[in-house]
């Protein structure tokens, strides 16, 4: 088992209304910085104005990894 699969198998809440992630309630991560769950659109939407300064900032450091990720010996 790698360390994202262990990740994923930790319980889980959202970030709004701290609803844990069992079967029955599905949590979505946020698709910019992947750091939080929401149970809803409306828990995101509310959660939104204390989330965004840090959702932004690991967004641009995931973005910066991705395009200064360098290939491995490809012009060799």
């Amino acid at each position: 088992m790698s360390v994202v699969e262990e990740t994923d198998d930790i319980m889980m809440c959202c970030a709004s209304c701290g609803i844990a992630g069992v079967d029955d309630v599905k949590l979505k991560k946020c698709t910019a910085c992947y750091l939080v769950r929401y149970c809803s659109v409306k828990c995101q939407k509310e959660h939104r104005p204390q989330h965004k300064k840090e959702c932004k900032k690991r967004a641009a450091e995931l973005r910066d990894e991705l395009l200064f990720k360098q290939p491995e010996s490809s012009h060799m």
